[in-house]
């Protein structure tokens, strides 16, 4: 009976140690299998983050890209200002307030450096200025019949039309950026790495662009 008994007893502590045994091999497999699971996320999840910072990125370098056409004709219109205003000055000595604003506006300009709305706001600071300048040449014939200042209004005008191109092609890309920018989730990722809205190339008065527009 004594044999038994010990008989009974090893059997009942190797079951124990093999169900203990089995309960622990199963633990750590899901141990392990949860840990999987999470790295994957915390990858899949990282990606997905990197994706579309990248997306913020590409949107805003292809904006930045479309204002660099706009940005050589802008600096092609303002290297004429000077000569304009020689020009005009020639003719129209008590016209010292319009040839101020002109002035103001290609300083403006070259103080914007890289702003992007800075040389906006400046440009049309200008197309302002440049309507007051041809609306002087109507009280003066003989500078409006000079041949410099016809060309400096033919090579102006030309420039106009180039920008206004231009312009509506950056109002495209912007209008893509600031819509990636505002759409879930990316609006968070947006704020956090300070990806804010742009400004859209917006003509403050478009009568004023007419002007520049010069019928020959």
């Amino acid at each position: 009976m004594w044999v038994a008994y010990f008989i009974g007893n090893s059997v009942l502590q190797l079951l124990v140690f093999f169900l203990y045994y089995l309960y622990t091999l199963i633990f750590k497999i899901s141990f392990m299998q949860i840990g999987y699971i999470i790295i994957w996320v915390a990858v899949v999840f990282v990606l997905f983050l990197i994706g579309k910072y990248n997306g913020l990125v590409r949107f805003r370098n292809t904006r930045d890209q479309s204002f660099a056409d706009i940005d050589v004709q802008l600096k092609q219109r303002f290297n004429l200002i000077p000569n304009l205003v020689s020009t005009v000055e020639g003719y129209a000595t008590h016209e010292r307030e319009t040839l101020e604003e002109v002035t103001r506006a290609r300083t403006s300009f070259l103080s914007a450096g890289n702003d992007v709305n800075g040389k906006i706001e400046a440009d049309n600071m200008l197309a302002g200025a440049l309507k007051s300048i041809f609306a002087v040449a109507e009280s003066y014939p003989d500078l409006k019949a000079n041949a410099n200042f016809i060309e400096l209004q033919r090579e102006l005008s030309d420039i106009e039309n180039k920008i206004a191109a231009a312009r509506r092609f950056f109002n495209s890309t912007t209008q893509e950026y600031n819509t990636y920018v505002q759409i879930f989730p990316n609006n968070i990722l947006a704020s956090l790495f300070g990806f804010n809205e742009a400004k859209m190339y917006e003509v403050e008065n478009e009568k004023e662009r007419e002007n520049i527009k010069v019928k020959f």
